[in-house]
């Protein structure tokens, strides 16, 4: 029977979750997604295959779990700047631009835009509780405070102007991940593009 490794079942659950996350994330560091096996994945994180098998058949389920705990606190920053609203819509707009890029440089983050790891995580939309998605939601809100307050103007589809916006951003964290010293010049051309896409006046 394996071993214990807290005071509960459920904490037990949440240790070993955490342990196989972390393995995965030093493993995408050394070598190539392809590359790893479950094995590996067990072996870096102290455990018996069979016990993996426990916990994830697979390891796109580990890498999908990877990309939400490692987002999580991303989302949560994003939320609370969201909930500021007595601060105009564009200040909170810049501020999440900021977070999020520079978020993108945290390895475990960083992680998520590797070339073969990039098509998993496209997956977590579909997924329960997903913290990319909670992020777009945020965005939403303070877009339509904007609107509302006549800060913004011109988008007559907030969700598909965040959708929008959110592909140029993913593309600046995509430039981050792969460059930290970018991080200063992308914030700064990120926050351009999404102010002036719903500040411009309309053609």
């Amino acid at each position: 029977m394996p071993r214990i490794r807290a005071a509960t079942i459920e904490e037990h659950h949440e240790v070993v979750w955490a342990g196989l996350t972390e393995a995965v994330r030093q493993l995408l560091l050394e070598r190539d997604y392809d590359s790893i096996t479950l094995g590996h994945i067990a072996a870096r994180a102290g455990l018996a295959r069979n016990t993996l098998y426990n916990y994830a058949a697979d390891k796109r389920t580990l890498v999908l779990e990877l990309a939400r705990r490692a987002s999580r606190p991303l989302a949560e920053r994003v939320s609370a700047i969201a909930a500021r609203s007595a601060v105009p819509a564009a200040d909170r707009l810049r501020e999440i631009v900021d977070v999020v890029l520079a978020g993108s440089t945290d390895p475990g983050m960083a992680l998520l835009f590797l070339p073969n790891v990039g098509p998993l995580v496209a997956e977590l939309p579909a997924c329960r509780d997903n913290p990319f998605g909670a992020v777009v939601v945020e965005v939403e809100t303070v877009v339509a405070d904007g609107l509302a307050a006549g800060e913004f103007h011109g988008a007559e589809d907030v969700g598909l102007t965040v959708e929008l916006l959110a592909g140029a951003m993913r593309a600046a964290c995509d430039r981050v991940s792969r460059d930290p010293a970018a991080l200063p010049a992308a914030t700064r051309t990120a926050q351009r593009i999404t102010l002036a896409a719903l500040t411009s006046p309309a053609p």
